[in-house]
């Protein structure tokens, strides 16, 4: 008996499209590829990080205003809700997360960024699109496109969100906060696709668990500044963050079950500003990775008692103890398994079987797609992974011994043009097998 609702279900998504309307999409998309990577190229030229994304927001806006879609905007701050009706049938999700990475591009392309941006804090910041969200954009406006010129031939509901603030793991809740149901109806289906570092022509459609959980957790160290002459007159913050990052490796590998998955990073130490100078506090960026719930209770527990352990052992008194500041956080992404099935069998009769991934093991990157959901946490949900690599690149890298070229949030992490239209095809593709048939 099928999970799906009977309104997805009733269309057998795991049958085949029919080759000419593939051929219709095709057309539409290798007609709208040079207007495509132009506006890829674009995004990828001026990249805005979570929640300023002002401009990537408008392109979006604007393109599927033009389509006929009913906008609603500034959804947790600059989200985006598209509504696209057609007829009865299906309502069908997508999802486009637009914001950068604060990452310095190195990979020398004509169009890459140079963008610099000063944070709320008052640091400067390079900014670029180095995990792939320029094209998760351009898919969706692609994907928009061929299927409003081929409405005659599907029935249903589109809802398109242009989502902020992933890389912080942040904007998916800010826009359910925000009243994101207020505004679309409820979904029978949710679907999203993310750029992949494997060749162009391949997409991944796994079922279960895929994603890890995650937790941003800042720990600011309060101390007591001085002058570095003088370090006995002061209570080094500094050197508490330092001993805490290495105190920190200890939880994983010593309270942890070997057979479960779990990482703690940190990605930044911030204090002071002088040689001679000893500040009064220093913060760490520490990150955490999970799909078991109680190991992320274990690593939350151990990460304050490392660093109030820490603090107490400089001296500080009780009430200038760490301060754990929880920011961005979200749930283990999790692909409904018949969903899943699927679309890897609809897709692979339009790809080929060998160009459909299903086995791939799980990651230990998150996501928060899936918080999208809001108040309908068993809806269907399914996240493609969509090769993005230059095939001859992706060899060379294979023969070299590595997994891949590189990956995401590297500062070469680059985006093959080719893979431009395909993403749209595939999008389309992916929802055509969703919606109704008139």
């Amino acid at each position: 008996m099928s999970t799906l609702p009977d309104a997805v279900a009733d269309q057998h998504p795991a049958s085949p499209l029919p080759a000419d309307l593939i051929a219709d999409v095709d057309a539409v998309i290798d007609a709208d590829t040079e207007r495509l990577v132009d506006m890829f190229k674009d995004i990828h030229r001026n990249p805005e990080l979570g929640f300023m994304e002002v401009r990537t927001a408008r392109i979006v806006e604007l393109a599927l205003q033009n389509l006929g879609f009913d906008i609603t905007k500034g959804i947790g701050t600059t989200g985006i809700a598209a509504i696209y009706r057609n007829g009865d049938g299906p309502v069908v999700m997508y999802r486009a997360d637009m914001d950068a990475n604060a990452i310095e591009e190195e990979t020398g392309l004509d169009y890459a960024s140079d963008v610099r941006v000063t944070r709320d804090d008052g640091t400067e910041v390079p900014v670029a699109h180095m995990c792939g969200h320029d094209a998760h954009v351009t898919w969706m406006l692609g994907m928009a496109n061929a299927l409003v010129s081929v409405r005659d031939r599907w029935s249903g509901t589109l809802v398109l969100i242009g989502q902020p603030a992933e890389e912080p793991i942040t904007g998916a809740k800010a826009m359910v906060d925000d009243g994101l149901y207020n505004f679309i109806p409820k979904p029978d289906v949710f679907i999203g696709m993310h750029t992949a570092p494997g060749p162009v022509g391949v997409v991944v459609s796994s079922p279960g668990p895929r994603m890890a959980g995650t937790d941003q957790v800042d720990i600011l160290f309060h101390g007591v500044g001085g002058h570095g002459s003088m370090p006995q007159r002061a209570k080094d913050p500094v050197l508490m963050a330092a001993m805490a990052v290495v105190e920190f490796q200890s939880i994983v590998s010593r309270m942890i079950d070997p057979q479960q998955t779990a990482v703690l990073t940190v990605g930044s130490i911030q204090a002071g500003a002088d040689n001679n100078v000893i500040p009064a506090e220093a913060l760490v960026k520490a990150n955490l990775r999970w799909y078991d719930p109680a190991v992320r209770e274990v690593m939350l527990k151990a990460v304050r008692s490392v660093s109030e352990g820490i603090a107490r052992t400089y001296g500080m008194p009780e009430d200038r103890m760490p301060e754990i500041i929880m920011k961005g956080g979200s749930s283990p992404l999790v692909n409904s398994v018949e969903l899943a099935e699927q679309m890897a069998a609809s897709l692979g009769e339009v790809l080929g079987e060998e160009n459909i991934v299903t086995d791939l093991p799980r990651a230990t990157g998150s996501e928060d797609v899936q918080l999208l959901k809001g108040p309908y946490p068993d809806m269907p949900f399914n996240y493609l992974l969509v090769g993005i690599a230059d095939p001859a690149v992706y060899a060379a890298a294979r023969e070299r011994g590595e997994d891949f070229p590189f990956s995401p949030h590297n500062p070469n992490y680059i985006v093959d043009l080719a893979a431009i239209p395909h993403g749209a095809k595939v999008a389309s593709y992916a929802m055509l097998g969703l919606l109704g048939r008139p």
